[in-house]
């Protein structure tokens, strides 16, 4: 049971390196990649601090990103759009947006929000993190 309030959300940002650290297998020959894990009620309030957070990761040179939603009860639509359009423009740079551990509840927003074909989906964040190392390989075969 999460004993945090309603409309609390909690983003933890970590690299591969740092996720290494922790014990997690995390494949990376390329260009660091940064998770956000993402915990809670993802609520109108809390839109503006990930999208400012995805916003620094790529004008400090991240240009792929995971967003661990494993952990989130509820995302507002009306952070799907903006998402988008960070994903778009991370692609623009040779880079990605990658969503992980959607419930089913949650895909059924992102899909209801126009997020159906925008993003890769991935079951856990490994995988999608693993999914830069593979799409770098065949970009250099």
């Amino acid at each position: 049971m999460n004993d945090q309030p309603a409309g609390h959300m909690t983003v933890n940002a970590a690299t591969a390196t740092d996720l290494e650290r922790a014990g997690q297998r995390v494949l990376e020959p390329g260009p660091k990649v940064m998770t956000m894990v993402l915990e809670g009620e993802i609520d109108r309030v809390d839109l503006p601090d990930i999208l400012g957070m995805v916003e620094r990761f790529q004008a400090g040179g991240l240009h792929r990103l995971v967003l661990d939603l494993s952990q989130v009860t509820h995302f507002d639509f009306r952070g799907v759009k903006p998402l988008i359009t960070h994903a778009e423009r991370l692609r623009s740079r040779g880079g990605d947006l990658k969503l992980a551990g959607l419930s089913p509840y949650v895909f059924a927003i992102f899909r209801s929000a126009g997020g159906n074909d925008a993003f890769d989906y991935f079951a856990r964040a490994d995988d999608a993190r693993a999914s830069f190392s593979k799409s770098t390989r065949a970009l250099l075969a």
